[in-house]
């Protein structure tokens, strides 16, 4: 596994923090290599010992923000297996990339923060690897396959279904939330993802074998998401 500079170098962290600090203040189109090293305290040619474009910067504190939530998500299904429920893990997941602001901004391409990143490469790799949609559609076969999802639909339909239903409620309860909605729209959206794929008819060691699958899914989507932001720019 890669090791990432700001484990092993305070400066790098402070980079880190710096940029996170003045991308959400400015946006990417108004953060420059010389603002975060002034803001980190250092020289400018010190950001370049570490990242050679702005642009590698910003898409790698970008990429630590999936590792973190990946990370929270690692934690949370293994204090609890039984998060690994769809009515329990569509919900919770959601939840919890929200409170991600890079995660949240590159999965609804908004442009006033992060601008031309959206469109970079990286950025939709690590959407199609460690975004809640992707991790939702990974998971689907394993909850197929240990009676937590119905079998008796074709996969693919089945999970262009899922992805719609998470687009909606995104869409629904996002900048558009109504005022008139339900005051806890997850206990909906939990209600939603059971009626789409079907009761829940997994026994206690089936759940349990579901977190583990799905733990090791995750954990090959952080080593593919890891590996892309240490690459060597």
């Amino acid at each position: 596994m890669p090791d990432l500079p700001e484990h092993s170098s305070p400066k790098a962290a402070r980079i880190l923090a710096a940029a996170g600090e003045l991308l959400l203040a400015r946006g990417s189109k108004g953060v420059t290599i010389a603002d975060v090293a002034t803001r980190a305290h250092i020289g400018k040619g010190t950001v370049y010992l570490y990242w050679k474009t702005k642009e590698d910067l910003l898409l790698g504190l970008i990429g630590r923000d999936f590792l973190a939530l990946a990370d929270d998500a690692t934690e949370a299904v293994t204090a609890d297996p039984d998060l690994a429920r769809p009515s329990r893990l569509v919900p919770d997941m959601l939840t919890r990339a929200a409170r991600h602001p890079f995660v949240d901004a590159l999965r609804s391409e908004d442009d006033g923060l992060l601008g031309a990143l959206t469109a970079d490469p990286r950025s939709v790799k690590l959407l199609e690897t460690l975004s809640p949609d992707a991790m939702m559609h990974g998971v689907l076969p394993i909850w197929r396959r240990h009676g937590l999802a119905r079998t008796d639909w074709p996969l693919d339909e089945q999970a262009l279904a899922l992805h719609a239903l998470l687009t909606g409620f995104l869409t629904v309860t996002g900048r558009h939330r109504s005022r008139r909605g339900p005051a806890e729209p997850e206990t909906v959206l939990a209600k939603a993802v059971t009626a789409l794929l079907g009761p829940e008819h997994a026994t206690p060691d089936q759940v349990r074998a579901t977190a583990a699958d799905g733990l090791h899914m995750l954990a090959d989507a952080r080593a593919t998401a890891l590996d892309l932001i240490a690459l060597p720019a």
